[in-house]
């Protein structure tokens, strides 16, 4: 009878481990080379306020319960502790099967790290700035009205 509560156990944590098994937490050296690969189209802030006050982060979404985002591309989660950082991107991962979300091994200080070493990369091919990349965030293309319309000076 004692096996039961084991087996029980076990597969309760086989089960909770798999709900994670597609979220990488990643180094500095593999959030490089991810970076590289495939740009982010959000990054999830799950620090604490007080962390987050202290150093921002102006390009990430911080994190609060309900948050709904739309991945277009790789989903980026850093937290003060790794396993909120697995806890957070579990949460994204489970509403977005299939999606890549990345957990950050090291938090900020591993995020910094990884993002200046992309800045900071000479270009290999292409123009100076072509291994840059900028994604246009999501309801900035707005219809009707325009805010502002260009004319030519008639001569």
């Amino acid at each position: 009878m004692k096996t039961l509560p084991t087996l029980c156990l076990l597969s309760s944590l086989l089960v909770s481990s798999a709900t994670l098994a597609d979220v990488a937490l990643l180094d500095g050296k593999e959030l490089s080379l991810a970076l590289k690969d495939s740009p982010p189209c959000c990054v999830v802030d799950g620090r604490k306020e007080v962390n987050r006050i202290k150093t921002p982060l102006p390009e990430a979404l911080p994190y609060r319960p309900g948050l709904r985002i739309k991945p277009t591309a790789t989903v980026i989660v850093l937290a003060d502790a790794d396993s909120e950082a697995l806890r957070i991107a579990g949460i994204f991962e489970k509403q977005h099967p299939g999606k890549p979300i990345l957990a950050v091994k090291g938090g900020l200080k591993t995020w910094l790290a990884a993002t200046a070493s992309q800045s900071s990369a000479p270009a290999s091919d292409g123009a100076p700035g072509a291994t840059l990349q900028f994604v246009i965030p999501h309801n900035t293309c707005e219809t009707g009205e325009p805010l502002q319309k260009l004319q030519s000076k008639k001569k």
